[in-house]
């Protein structure tokens, strides 16, 4: 396998590097650390498998699943894998729902991560099981979600969004129906495990 792998730490990027070196199932490892080189590299290199990391702050101003729906959009047949530290429900669902073929969490051990990268090679997908998921939030809601986990009250989320404090009560019910939660701290404790409140990257 040819693989081309995007991430921001050069360290982690190297030790991936040497990992895999020797390893019969791998054609070549490469790494790439400018994103707006990336559509031209994959067309230059075709590699087999693109690992993307979610977490490109020390490199881009967007983060790896945004990366992947535009590499996506301009080569409807790269195979793009999200390879990343931040092993999240929300994050697995996102990573299929744009056409990543896996989700694999960094912390695999390289002769495991090569099993699956021949299993993606193979025509198959991999995305961990999530028991625990539930029904997607609209955008809506998880602004206000994102808002509930900084402190805002009711009225703060209604005034910032220009809209009513009923109809910030009417998100926040269907918040909860959907996490199955009966209080705002639940609700923020579950947006927190399932990923959509969003961690500070660095």
């Amino acid at each position: 396998m040819r693989i081309l792998l995007i991430d921001d730490h050069a360290l982690f990027a190297k030790s991936l590097e040497i990992a895999l070196e020797g390893l019969p199932e791998i054609e070549r490892f490469q790494t790439l650390s400018d994103v707006s080189e990336a559509v031209d590299r994959i067309e230059a290199d075709i590699p087999d498998i693109l690992l993307i990391d979610i977490n490109l702050n020390n490199i881009s101003s967007e983060d790896g699943l945004v990366l992947a729906k535009k590499i996506l959009w301009r080569l409807p047949d790269a195979v793009i894998v999200i390879l990343t530290g931040y092993d999240l429900p929300v994050y697995r669902y996102e990573a299929r729902k744009i056409g990543a073929k896996g989700f694999i969490n960094k912390n695999t051990e390289p002769q495991k991560l090569v099993e699956i990268l021949l299993r993606i090679h193979g025509g198959e997908l991999y995305f961990p099981s999530t028991a625990s998921f539930i029904e997607e939030l609209t955008d809506s809601e998880k602004q206000i979600l994102q808002m509930l986990s900084t402190g805002c009250k009711r009225k703060d989320i209604a005034d910032t969004l220009y809209i009513s404090e009923r109809t910030v009560s009417n998100h926040l019910q269907h918040i909860f129906d959907k996490l199955g939660v009966s209080s705002s701290l639940e609700a923020v404790t579950r947006g927190i495990q399932l990923g959509y409140i969003q961690p500070v990257f660095g």
